[in-house]
This record gives structure tokens, sequence and C-alpha cells, in this order.
């Protein structure tokens, strides 16, 4: 019995060990700043987008940024992703009813690059969608892979920092290009957890240098303003997660890591103990 109670108290200790450990990560996990208590963003949404990766409009996950176009126009934001998390991009476009009469069907895809602009596959949902000649909106999705901290240099794999995405439109008759549009973008990027950790880090985050354009140039060196917003032409500069970018070290992996080693352990010792032969006492001497 006392065995018994001792490898049962090891393990509720265990059990406690691995609640708390759990507890205290979830009081350090940083709490976004620019979220209010209902999870809504209280910044506020772009609504313009970028003509290239250049001038790509930056917003946050959770946020609903929405662009007035053209049919025919490439259409650019971008927003951050972290080691752990697998972005998810909806597109919503619009066309006014005074565009109904348009001559024929178009097609619509919206694509996401990772900070060194490569185009980054999806894992499921429709990227390309057709729209109906008498139709007035398409929506589109891309779940891309779980970011990872760190990849091989041949791979191509989704790593931490900038992801843009371009909205445009294909196989489009030319009598229907120009045509007056509305996209709404939204991206979401949940935290797969220590499941999809892997080792190792990226030493910095694929972002664009810290650069700012002024109200007269574009950046391009022409000197001309194209009209966009500062915040098109700041070229995503202060795109960064609200609690900051991951060490991408740290994971709840390391917690079931440490239980499941003292858990063991102390299996270990209960089962020494049990498998153990008893000793007998030493007889009176001389028998």
């Amino acid at each position: 019995m006392r065995i018994t109670g001792m490898f049962t108290g090891s393990l509720l200790a265990g059990v406690l060990l691995l609640g708390t450990a759990g507890s205290a990560v979830a009081d350090e996990t940083p709490t976004p700043t620019g979220s209010s208590s209902d999870g809504s963003d209280t910044a506020e949404a772009p609504t313009e987008a970028g003509t290239s990766f250049r001038t790509a409009t930056a917003f946050r996950p959770g946020q609903r940024a929405t662009a007035d176009g053209s049919s025919g126009d490439y259409l650019y934001w971008v927003f951050p992703a972290d080691a752990g998390q697998r972005p998810t991009v909806t597109a919503k476009v619009t066309l006014p009813e005074s565009a109904a009469a348009r001559k024929g069907a178009t097609t619509w895809q919206v694509d996401v690059y990772d900070g060194l602009r490569r185009r980054q596959p999806c894992m499921y949902g429709a990227q390309t969608k057709a729209l109906a000649a008498d139709a007035r909106t398409v929506e589109l999705r891309c779940t891309l892979r779980t970011v990872r901290a760190w990849a091989e240099p041949w791979s191509n794999d989704p790593l931490p920092g900038s992801y843009y995405v371009r909205l445009t439109v294909l196989n489009a008759q030319e009598v229907d290009l120009g045509l007056p549009v509305r996209a709404e973008i939204e991206a979401a990027t949940p935290d797969k957890g220590g499941a999809s950790a892997v080792g190792g880090q990226l030493a910095v985050p694929l972002t664009p240098g810290r650069t700012t354009v002024s109200a007269a140039d574009d950046g391009d060196g022409s000197g001309t303003d194209s009209g966009m917003g500062d915040g098109a032409r700041l070229a995503a500069s202060g795109v960064e997660p609200e609690g900051g970018w991951s060490s991408g070290w740290w994971t709840d992996r390391w917690i079931w890591t440490v239980a499941g080693g003292v858990l063991g352990a102390l299996a270990g010792i209960a089962g020494y103990t049990l498998a153990r032969p008893s000793r007998r006492p030493a007889g009176p001497s001389g028998i």
C-alpha cells in the first residue's frame, strides 16, 4: 500500500507540474496592445492598396483592408506572419451594379509571396475563381503552410517575416478591363503550437528595410508621385506582429518534453521500487 501511495503521489505531482507550467506560459504570453477585449483590432484598417511590392499597403491580421480599383490593376498588400503560424488569406471582389452588363466572365486570382518574394503555394482554398458575367461578387481563399523558424537555403519553406498579397484579374476580355471594383482582404494567422515547431531559428525576419519614401517620390528615383497615400508608399517598413517577433526557440513542446521527462523518471523510480527483490532479515548467529 505504501508503494502504491508513493507512485500515485508521484504521478499527481507530475500532473500538477504540467498544469503549473502551462499556466505560467499562458501568463507570460504577451497580449496584443492594439486589440480590444472582444478580439477586434482597434487600429484603423487601410482603405487603399499598393500597385507593386515596394508600395504594398501594410495591414495586420484580423483587420479587413479595403481598396477601390479597376479590373486589370495589380493590387498589393502586406502583413506579418511569425514562426509557428499558418496564414490564411481571404479576398473578396465586388463589382458595382453598373458593371453588371460586362461582356463576359472574368477570372480573379489571389497570390501570396513571402519576404523574399517567392510565391508560396496554397495548401487548400480556391485562390482562383471565375466570376460569371451576371454575378457581382467572388471570394477567394488561400491557406499557406505553417511558417517555419528556419529552413535550408535550397528549400521554399515559408519563413517568418512579411507576406505580400497580390490580387488581380485573369482572362478578362479587353472591353471588360477598367471596370471599377472594390476589393476586401483579410488575413488570419493562427498559431499551430509545438506540433509544428522545428529546431533552429532565423537570424532576422524576412522584412523590407526600414526606408521611407518622400511625398514627391515613389521610390523608383523618378521623382514622381503616383498619388498613393503615405501608408502605401511606406512599403510595409513597419510590418511587425503586435507582440514582436518570436525568439524562434520557445514552443509549448518544451512543456511536454520537461513534463514527460519528469513523469518518466518518477515512473522509473516506482517501477524499480516494485521490481527490486526484497531482503530477508538475517537470522540469529550460528543458524
